[in-house]
């Protein structure tokens, strides 16, 4: 009898979550950043139950995906990254109807998706048609938490601004939609806030690592490059189905802190788990012009929000 190999079966070794931290630390260090970035901690959450049947629960969209605005840039698919099209103020929109929101603004994963469906960063249409079967009381607005990079901004000044707006529609739950790295981490911020208000959350996302250190009430980890927390583009059905688990999840949860991985995958080949900020793969060459573009990013976005915060303040 021929013997039977053991591993027979076994997914490849580097066919796990990206760790997004570890890989963010080493590409700021090899473009010459020598502080490392601390990474939002905690070792436990709050966490407040759905208080009656999610049928008959309100329930709000949190995005970190931007207005489309043409005076911005390039902010269509494919754009390269466009720190002029961030937004630093919690903003919200009207839920009856469509949007065009963007996601060009932040670090989301250019070498394996394109941007071209924003059903994949932003599901209204998909909450919509769970509100009009009876799944759900969708609220009026949905609401936009800026990607920033500061704990104390998040923590206290745009979450407590999102539950003050969650509040004031009345709603009860929430389902949060993260697309770069610090948009994980924002948002798990913003989730921990809302529980502590009384509002039930998940968080939809791509960065295991990151939503779990920050230590998010509820977790739908989609293993999918980022952004594309709500299911594959131009792919209904994996939409459709991401926002069913998530909705599942939210209602049965046994406790804080708790994850669900999808049984979906981006493609058999794990090969694109290689890619992103991964200073083994980017010579010294590009990591210099990624320097030099950084630097020339950063100051346009100080300036803006320089901007923002003068006419808060006049």
């Amino acid at each position: 009898m021929a013997e039977t190999d053991p591993l027979a079966g076994f997914a490849a070794d580097d066919d796990v979550p990206i760790q997004y931290m570890a890989r963010t630390r080493a590409y700021y260090q090899a473009i010459g950043y020598d502080v490392p970035y601390r990474w939002a901690h905690y070792t436990g959450s709050p966490f407040a139950p759905l208080s009656k049947p999610l049928a008959q629960s309100r329930v709000a969209l949190i995005t970190t995906a931007a207005p489309y605005d043409p005076d911005k840039g390039d902010q269509g698919p494919g754009a390269a990254y466009n720190g002029g099209a961030k937004f630093y103020q919690v903003y919200d929109g009207d839920t009856s109807r469509d949007h065009d929101l963007r996601i060009s603004h932040i670090a989301y994963d250019r070498t394996h998706t394109t941007a071209t469906d924003s059903g994949t960063w932003f599901p209204l249409p998909q909450l919509r048609r769970l509100a009009n079967e009876g799944r759900l009381v969708l609220a009026p607005r949905f609401f936009g938490a800026p990607t920033n990079r500061s704990h104390r901004v998040t923590i206290e000044t745009d979450a407590p601004e999102i539950l003050a707006r969650c509040k004031a529609d009345g709603v009860e739950a929430a389902v949060l939609v993260p697309n770069c790295p610090v948009c994980h981490q924002t948002v798990s911020l913003v989730a921990r806030h809302l529980e502590a208000g009384g509002i039930a959350t998940v968080v939809m996302g791509c960065a295991k690592d990151i939503v779990e250190h920050a230590a998010a009430p509820r977790f739908l980890f989609s293993d999918f490059p980022l952004g594309n927390s709500a299911g594959k583009p131009h792919d209904d059905a994996s939409q459709a189905f991401t926002l069913d688990l998530a909705l599942r999840l939210l209602e049965s949860a046994p406790a804080a802190q708790t994850t669900v991985q999808s049984p979906l995958r981006w493609r058999d080949d794990p090969s694109w788990k290689r890619d992103y900020n991964n200073v083994a793969n980017l010579g010294a060459e590009e990591l210099a012009r990624r320097r030099a573009e950084f630097d020339a990013q950063k100051q346009r976005a100080r300036a803006l929000r320089e901007g923002v915060d003068s006419s808060a303040s006049d």
